[in-house]
């Protein structure tokens, strides 16, 4: 239907029109009726309390749906307050839009000016604008199509003496986002590949977040290869079902784990980054060939070189190499020999690795509390780790069902993000049961957001490890001086905090206090249940590993960040 409406109808009615799949941000008079015009097109839409909140439940809303989800901003300020959460999702490539006013064109004495696109380029962001009302619903589609095609979060600058102009708009002539044509990879470097796999005695493949969609072309080249599976944490979750693959790599890995991975002579690489994490600062590399595979040229060697490149698809890379092996070797075993399935089987979760609690009485073991709570929960879950001392627990020891129960919002190194990326999860995952891990000083960041989770009737469990402090810093400064007083903080009542927000809050000290946890589970599920879990102060096993690693020289290393 052709009709005269405004240039902020039409782009609402643009973006939704294109397949966004949720709005969630914070209102105001530059944003007031583009949003509108996204709800009266059938867009889902979320008040959050923050936009740094809006922004990060957008992007986690998209990487565990697949479906993109929109930012909606206010100029100005409400965009500032929405950047470390946009920097996230661009650093993580997310194809997510964020739409947000604008001053008009020359008004640098508003109260709102700031250089929006600027601003945007900065954290890394793709900057993208409505130039005028004739070109509104070209701009708009263009913008939608960059963040789809190119994975970029891109923020679409709307000025507000454009918004009021009329167009002629028409719903059918929206021009469609193409789509998606992955490279194919060259002769020449898939023979590379299988060579290397076909020689290998230990391979092991990697799956990361961009080979979400070849899951089943990895397992088939790992069998055909004899090959271990892992994941990075991006992409925790893809292989979770089968026998010979481990659980994670990286800084999240059981030490037996990493051993099985540091032994292997060949490792290719799936739609992972190779960043520090991931490869334990390279020690996990050392003894291989490595093989990256990647649709993105800018994504290959951006953190390390690596031995063999391929430029291409995922899955079809896997398809290929597989049947090659399949033809040349047919029963290659590789890693896969009974030995190696005895220490896959028992390195692969870290609930099954020995640990001496250290629970008082008057403060629970992290990691004590986090088996019990896995054991307890249901496995049907999206697992959000926020940042700091304690990430760990959450990040590694919660299980997750697949590849899309897990979320790790931590690209930009931004505590305060876990509560936000768990509430646009659980958006996302009706049928799961969100559970973020986050430390107190975090929590105490981002509590804002529980008033939407309650709005939502969002039965999610928040995990406060509660040690009255900012505990990374804490533990990083603690051996060299006694000044630690302003990351030190009174003891906090987290769970009347809840309560006061409309949460059922818990607080736990021991193993018994779980019994609450229990009852939660057994009743409607619907507010948000905050446990406010005393535990033990001290470093967590992660940060006691990296404060022991040596340096190049030998000499231990001081200060890791």
């Amino acid at each position: 239907m052709v009709q005269t409406i405004t240039v902020a109808e039409a782009v609402g009615r643009t973006i939704a029109k294109l397949g966004a799949a949720h709005v969630f941000g914070v209102v105001g008079s530059g944003n007031f009726h583009v949003t509108n015009a996204m709800i009266d097109a059938g867009v889902a839409f979320t008040a959050t309390r923050h936009e740094m909140g809006a922004a990060t439940m957008a992007d986690a809303f998209t990487r565990t749906s697949g479906r993109f989800a929109v930012v909606s901003l206010h100029q100005g300020c409400g965009l500032s307050n929405a950047l470390t959460g946009i920097a996230e999702a661009a650093k993580c490539h997310t194809p997510m839009l964020v739409v947000t006013g604008d001053t008009a064109a020359g008004d640098i004495t508003s109260n709102f000016h700031i250089d929006q696109d600027a601003a945007v380029a900065a954290v890394g962001a793709t900057p993208a604008r409505i130039h005028s009302a004739g070109s509104a619903v070209a701009d708009a589609a263009s913008a939608v199509q960059t963040a789809l095609v190119e994975r970029e979060t891109v923020v679409l600058s709307l000025p507000v003496d454009l918004q009021e102009e009329l167009v002629v708009f028409d719903d059918d002539a929206v021009p469609a986002v193409p789509d998606l044509l992955r490279p194919g990879a060259s002769p020449e470097s898939l023979e590379r590949l299988v060579d290397l796999l076909v020689n290998a005695e230990r391979p092991v493949v990697v799956g990361g977040r961009g080979a979400w969609g070849a899951k089943r072309e990895l397992r088939r080249l790992a069998a055909a290869s004899g090959a271990l599976l892992v994941t990075s944490a991006a992409g925790r979750g893809l292989f979770v079902d089968d026998e010979w693959a481990l659980d994670i790599m990286g800084g999240f890995a059981t030490e037996g784990a990493a051993d099985l991975i540091s032994s292997a002579d060949v490792i290719a690489v799936f739609g992972a980054a190779l960043n520090k994490w991931t490869t334990r600062d390279g020690a996990l590399l050392r003894s291989a060939t490595v093989v990256q595979v990647d649709d993105r040229p800018s994504a290959i060697g951006l953190h390390r070189p690596v031995d063999v490149a391929i430029l291409g698809d995922a899955a079809a890379v896997a398809r290929g190499a597989a049947e090659a092996i399949e033809t040349r070797m047919p029963g290659k075993v590789g890693y896969r020999t009974p030995t190696t399935a005895e220490r896959v089987r028992s390195s692969r979760y870290w609930r099954d690795q020995p640990f001496d609690s250290l629970s008082d009485g008057e403060r629970i073991d992290p990691q004590e509390l986090t088996n019990a709570l896995d054991a307890l929960l249901p496995i049907e879950r999206v697992v959000v780790p926020d940042g700091g001392n304690v990430n760990c627990y959450p990040g590694a020891h919660l299980r997750v069902p697949d590849e899309r129960g897990y979320c790790i919002p931590l690209s930009f190194q931004a505590i305060g993000m876990g509560l936000a990326a768990c509430i646009g999860a659980g958006v996302a995952q009706p049928g799961r049961l969100p559970i973020v891990g986050t430390g107190d000083g975090a929590f105490m960041m981002s509590l804002v957001e529980l008033d939407t989770a309650v709005r939502l009737g969002l039965g999610m469990v928040v995990i406060v490890y509660n040690d009255d402090a900012y505990g990374a810093e804490v533990n990083l400064f603690d051996p060299y001086t006694d000044k630690l007083d302003l990351v030190r903080f009174p003891e906090t009542d987290i769970a009347a905090i809840a309560a006061g927000y409309g949460c059922h809050g818990v607080t736990v000290r021991g193993l018994d206090d779980l019994d609450a946890v229990q009852a939660w589970l057994d009743g409607p599920r619907d507010r948000p249940l905050v446990i406010d879990a005393k535990i033990v102060k001290g470093r967590s096993w992660l940060m006691a590993r990296r404060h022991a690693q040596p340096t190049a020289d030998g000499e231990p290393v001081r200060i890791r960040h």
